[in-house]
């Protein structure tokens, strides 16, 4: 398998979320940024925020990609990744 092949190869990504005061997630590429209110992660499926009060990661493993995390919980939000083509001119004029 060559170089770029494996770049391809996307893991499973899940969500458990159990009772809103912790969850467990698997397919995390990175954490963005936390707080005690929002945890910013990069996903397989794009940006996931969470957002909550008290959330503290407990274990992110980098290389199996998943992710344990508690607290209360209140919301999840996923956004697309979007590769942007050009700049705002060119979105403007298509």
């Amino acid at each position: 398998m060559s170089m770029e092949e494996k770049s391809v190869v996307r893991k499973k990504h899940s969500l458990i979320l159990e009772d809103r005061k912790g969850m467990t997630l698997s397919g995390v590429c990175d954490v963005s940024g936390f707080d005690e209110q929002s945890v910013i992660l990069q996903t397989e499926l794009g940006e996931l925020s969470v957002k909550g009060e008290g959330l503290h990661i407990d274990h992110f493993s980098h290389e199996t990609g998943e992710l344990k995390m508690d607290g209360q919980i209140d919301s999840l939000v996923y956004m697309e990744n979007r590769k942007t083509e050009g700049g705002f001119f060119s979105r403007l004029f298509r």
